[in-house]
């Protein structure tokens, strides 16, 4: 009967386009650093060196500012906190473009940007449990979280016209005034704040952080967060730099390379709905994934560069498509959100940063771009034993958390 009363399906749908701008805003620098790099100058190892500073310190705020920050943000008000969120994310946006003159800046704002998206996924998720009851809420959830696959799909169509057409400054400006003029008014006009349904009940509080499974699939998430994010951060780079594409040719290699995470989510989500083995298809495809990734590097064609690397991304998705799922299963009920920020604060800024940091640093070093690739290889190759292992374990408890 609850799935029957009329739900505000439209809040999710705003907050995916918001999520969609918020991933342009911070993923707009791994398309511009090319540019960036050509027009201050820096030969391929300086590219190395201050491209892991500009990719990491995004990571760094907004994974800690996550974790701090939620429950602050919580009491001050989730709609409130969403709209300081849009704010100040697309006036740091803006900022990139007059301001971004030396590296020191460039940085500072990359750390501001990171605390300004910090809390936006945890108060998506506060608002959406406020108006969808449990029976719908992964839906809902799964509603807005898409906007950030497909942010990943279209940034490069959408980001590197930009930047070829009015140069990375403007392309930064443009991006940020558009979450002022589309973003907010819907969020202000759009989104009650109000709570219409009540979390379940669950265990004593804090059980999560006692549950040993519960920190290997931080664990886990920590590497995935290495491989995902040292992927998407330097393959335009790689593909310029180490392959000779030209820039303005990025657009559909790069959509179709990460569209695959769209289809790979979708799929392998159903797929570990009908096998009731969520952690052991993430295995899966990790193995499958750094073995796919490890036949790229070596392809000599466009083509098959761009087929291989679009499927390591698919395989890679299994994690995704079973990861909120697999943390709901290691939480109780009433801990979610906070079983969810922790998770997330830590797979953010140990994985985000060292995932930027370390291919950046093994470019500086060796001047070698390809290198860099192997070491996201070896990370997946150690996913794949951790989540193996953490099937294992879920397993041997008769596989009730393994069901949906």
């Amino acid at each position: 009967m609850i799935l029957r009363q009329k739900l505000p399906w439209h809040i999710p749908l705003i907050f995916a386009l918001t999520f969609i701008i918020h991933y342009l805003d911070r993923n707009a620098i791994s398309f511009a650093l090319p540019q960036m790099a050509s027009e201050l100058h820096w030969s391929d190892q300086q590219l190395g060196e201050y491209g892991q500073y500009l990719l990491g310190a995004f990571f760094l705020s907004y994974g800690l500012a996550q974790v701090l920050l939620a429950g602050l943000a919580e009491r001050f008000g989730a709609k409130r906190s969403l709209v300081v969120v849009i704010v100040g994310f697309s006036v740091v946006s803006m900022a990139m473009g007059p301001l971004g003159g030396s590296l020191a800046i460039l940085v500072g704002l990359r750390l501001l940007l990171g605390l300004a998206e910090s809390v936006h996924v945890p108060m998506m998720g506060v608002i959406t449990a406020r108006h969808f009851p449990s029976e719908v809420r992964s839906r809902a959830n799964a509603t807005w979280n898409v906007g950030l696959i497909i942010a990943t799909a279209i940034g490069s169509l959408i980001t590197v016209p930009l930047i070829s057409a009015f140069g990375w400054r403007s392309a930064f400006v443009i991006i940020g005034v558009t979450g002022l003029a589309l973003a907010l008014p819907l969020v202000l006009l759009f989104v009650p704040e109000g709570q219409r349904h009540a979390p379940a009940t669950g265990r004593s509080r804090g059980g999560f952080r006692k549950n040993p499974d519960y920190w290997l699939y931080v664990f886990c998430g920590v590497l995935n967060a290495f491989c995902g994010f040292g992927i998407l951060g330097w393959l335009p780079t790689y593909f310029v730099r180490a392959k000779g594409i030209d820039f303005a040719a990025l657009g559909w290699p790069l959509t179709l390379v990460f569209s695959a995470g769209i289809v790979g989510t979708l799929v392998l989500a159903w797929l570990g709905d009908r096998l009731r083995a969520r952690v052991l298809l993430s295995s899966a495809g990790f193995l499958l994934a750094a073995a796919v990734l490890y036949q790229a590097i070596s392809a000599q064609s466009l083509i098959a560069m761009v087929a291989l690397f679009a499927l390591a991304v698919f395989f890679q998705s299994a994690f995704q498509a079973q990861e909120h799922a697999t943390v709901q299963r290691l939480a109780a009920d009433t801990e979610v959100g906070a079983a969810t920020g922790t998770y997330n604060g830590i797979s953010l800024v140990l994985g985000g940063v060292v995932g930027s940091v370390v291919p950046g640093a093994i470019v500086a070093a060796s001047g070698n771009f390809d290198h860099a690739l192997l070491a996201i290889v070896a990370v997946a190759a150690l996913a794949c034993v951790g989540m193996g292992v953490l099937g294992w374990r879920m397993r041997e408890r008769g596989g009730a958390e393994l069901r949906p």
